[in-house]
């Protein structure tokens, strides 16, 4: 079974920006429920239909697959929670690993997340500089909660 083990952090600074050029996502999901997670994304020119399970840990089972960009297209508009998740991600290389950036757009606007997908669980990873806060385990952060309960609708901090 394909497992995902992935980390997020929250992005500080702009000191990223330099190292990469985006690619823009879309993706709405047919379900939601925690144990069957089912995306349609585009990214540019490609489609894609992604299964995902329950997460424990940093490790999930997930089945991901290219569709037809048409199809893809299709799905979205027809068969999609609303809202979308609309995003610009920036891959970046540091000390051996690929470092995913997400800069949200729509209602997520102002929110940016990194991840990580490691090989096993207990990896040892080194952070760069622009790394902040770790919110692996907080599902605020999961792009399918960011469909219903956009960033834009999170109480502001104050201090």
């Amino acid at each position: 079974m394909p497992v995902e083990i992935e980390r997020k952090f929250l992005v500080k600074g702009d000191s990223w920006r330099n190292l990469a050029t985006g690619s823009f996502y879309r993706q709405g999901y047919i379900s939601l429920a925690p144990e069957r997670i089912v995306r349609v994304r585009t990214i540019e020119n490609k489609g894609f239909l992604t299964i995902k399970g329950v997460t424990k840990g940093f490790s999930r089972a997930e089945y991901e697959y290219e569709i037809p960009l048409h199809d893809a297209n299709e799905m979205l508009d027809q068969l999609c929670e609303r809202p979308f998740i609309e995003k610009n991600r920036y891959k970046i290389e540091y000390k051996g690993l690929i470092w995913e950036v997400d800069d949200f757009l729509g209602g997520n606007q102002g929110l940016i997340l990194a991840e990580v997908e490691l090989i096993e669980e207990n990896q040892k990873i080194a952070l760069p500089g622009w790394i902040g806060e770790e919110v692996t385990g907080d599902p605020r952060y999961y792009n399918a909660s960011l469909v219903k309960y956009p960033f834009n609708m999170w109480p502001k901090e104050t201090g």
